[in-house]
Formats: structure tokens, sequence, C-alpha cells
């Protein structure tokens, strides 16, 4: 199970809704009915991605880089930061108005009000699970289900018109390809800059 693959499936569904206008970069963006409800809910997307900052980063700082699941954490860790720096960049450069701020999904360099292109939150999800993905997933396939939070996040920002269509799956290849790099350094980057304790991880150092 691969990410990408899951969410152009996604996509391609809410693309083939009936659409007031199509467009964008990759020609099918356009507003779908809005829908703000149940599982789609912004609260439930909320709690997501909050959920996923927590248990990576008190992952990290409570198993330290001793061992397999603490380095791991860590490479979330990195692949967070980086697809967040990576997309804040892209916001601040494309300046592209969101489904909720305008029907007409090529309006870019609107400012920096518009913060649509591409989507940090599909964005940041994809790159925290990746690196669990390539460590684990072929001992433990079950784990390739991880997968399915970033696909929802995905269906859920069209659906409740926070982004285009294009937006998520650009925000999933960016945390996807930061998440392969971040698992596939020699060690975790951002543990390096820190002071030795933090090697060490609570869980170990209270034992």
């Amino acid at each position: 199970m691969r990410i990408l693959p899951s969410l152009l499936s996604c996509v391609a569904i809410l693309a083939s809704a009936n659409a007031l206008a199509s467009g964008g970069p990759l020609g099918i963006d356009h507003r779908i009915h809005y829908d703000d409800s149940g599982i789609w809910k912004r609260s439930n997307q909320d709690v997501l991605i909050y959920g996923t900052l927590a248990t990576v980063v008190g992952g990290a700082l409570a198993f330290g880089d001793q061992d397999k699941l603490g380095d791991t954490f860590w490479r979330s860790v990195d692949a967070l930061a980086v697809s967040g720096v990576a997309t804040q960049g892209m916001k601040l450069a494309f300046q592209r108005e969101r489904p909720s701020q305008t029907s007409d999904p090529n309006r870019f360099f609107e400012g920096i009000h518009a913060e649509s292109f591409p989507s940090g939150e599909v964005a940041a999800i994809s790159a925290a699970v990746k690196p669990f993905m390539v460590n684990y997933g072929h001992d433990h396939p079950a784990v390739y289900a991880l997968a399915l939070l970033p696909v929802y996040d995905a269906v859920a920002r069209v659906k409740t018109r926070g982004h285009w269509q294009s937006d998520v799956l650009v925000g999933a290849a960016i945390g996807t390809g930061v998440g392969l790099w971040a698992s596939h350094r020699n060690s975790p980057l951002i543990i390096g800059w820190l002071p030795g304790g933090f090697q060490v991880g609570f869980i170990h150092r209270f034992k």
C-alpha cells in the first residue's frame, strides 16, 4: 500500500463530481459540494493534525534515538519540519486563494492572505507516517494502513473547501518525498543539532 496511488484514487473520485469550473495546474480543480459534517468536520481534521504532531514529537522525546522506534520517530520529526518549511515557502510564493475564498481555481498571486497551494496539513501527515511505513511496513504490512490518514485528510480538506484537488496532491507528493528522504539518511538530522540528552529519551533515562 502506498500513499500516492490511494490519494490519486480518492481525488479522482472527487474530480468526477459535478463541477462548475475546472482548472488549476493539473486541470482537475473545482469546488465540490461543501460538507462539514460527520467524519469530514473541520474539528476532526484538527484532531488528526494536532494528534499527529503530538504523537511524533512526544514519541521522539520519550524514546530518544536509542532504538529503531525512537530513531523512526526522530526521522518523522525531520520530515515534519522540512515539509512544513517547504509548503509554507510555496504558499508565500504562489499565494493561491482557497475554494472558500473563490470559485475560480486559477487565482494565484492574490496576496499573502491566499495560502491554498499546497496543502501543508496533507504534506505534514504524509511526511509523518512515511518513515514508519519504510522502517516497519515490510515486516508488519498493517503499518501501510497509516497511508489512510493523509488520504482521509486530503479528501476532507477538499470537501470543506480548505483546498483544491491539486493542493492536496502536491502536498502529498511533498510529504512523501521528504519522508523518504528522512527515512534514508544515515542518521536523523534535527537530533544531531540538540544536546546529547535528547538521544537518550525519557523512557530510557528513567529505566
